[in-house]
């Protein structure tokens, strides 16, 4: 039987797409699995030049069942790479659906809330955020911090989502949130996939809350940033808008 048509037994499955993370890829899967809940781990690496799908084909031997890998053909985009693995995620039937990055930026230890706030707390969406008591980032550049501060801002006034940190790439789904949403629908792949997921969230009916985190920028490899990630958030929130005025979504069951 193959690793992929093992049965699945854990409710909560935490995606991490990767380009290029050999450096953190190991250690991110040790600390994910060495939680006191159990969380089983879905990579979906595009192609990654460095090796980083060898050494998570390397590590499934020793957690079966637990890790698992999706293997796309190049960079294709951070937005069709949670897509991909939402789809994943519905058809085994996992109950919460985690977005994590790779790098320690998000703090494994932090999964355990932003599940709490969805199983315990009335959550449809639990975002860790970095602005809901403040700005709570270690080791960005000044100008980074204000620039994606105010672009939080700006898309809470664009529109009129009422959560601090609109572009947050930390969150646990309710699996019925993802099945609601049409997720064929969702047209961004960079900053602006974060902010259309929430807006196509609350459109839907479902509840969003922030679980205030700490984030702390990568010690290794590099940054995936960039100014065209920024201006597609920038121009993607007004088409958002306009288009949603325009657009009857499906709603959450009662």
């Amino acid at each position: 039987m193959s690793q992929e048509h093992l049965p699945i037994v854990h409710d909560s499955v935490v995606l991490i797409p990767t380009y290029n993370e050999k450096e953190n890829i190991e250690n991110i899967i040790r600390a994910v699995f060495n939680l006191p809940e159990m969380f089983d781990i879905l990579v979906i690496d595009d192609n990654s030049p460095d090796g980083t799908a060898v050494i998570v084909k390397e590590l499934q031997g020793e957690f079966p069942g637990r890790l698992h890998l999706l293997e796309r053909s190049g960079k294709l985009g951070l937005g069709t790479a949670y897509i991909t693995g939402f789809k994943w995620a519905i058809e085994h039937k996992y109950d919460y659906i985690f977005e994590m990055d790779a790098d320690f930026s998000h703090n494994p230890a932090d999964l355990l809330r932003l599940k709490a706030a969805c199983r315990d707390n009335g959550a449809d969406v639990a975002i860790g955020s970095r602005y809901v008591t403040g700005v709570n980032v270690v080791n960005w550049p000044m100008g980074r911090v204000i620039m994606s501060y105010y672009a939080s801002k700006y898309v809470r006034i664009v529109t009129g989502l009422k959560i601090h940190d609109t572009t947050a790439g930390f969150v646990c789904y309710r699996r019925e949130v993802l099945e609601t949403i049409e997720l064929d629908k969702i047209r961004f792949k960079g900053y602006a996939f974060q902010i259309e997921m929430k807006f196509t969230a609350k459109m839907c009916g479902f509840n969003i809350q922030e679980v205030p985190i700490i984030f702390i920028n990568r010690v290794l490899g590099e940054s995936k940033m960039s100014g065209g990630i920024f201006s597609e958030a920038v121009f993607g929130v007004i088409r958002l808008k306009w288009g949603s005025l325009f657009r009857k979504y499906p709603q959450k069951k009662q």
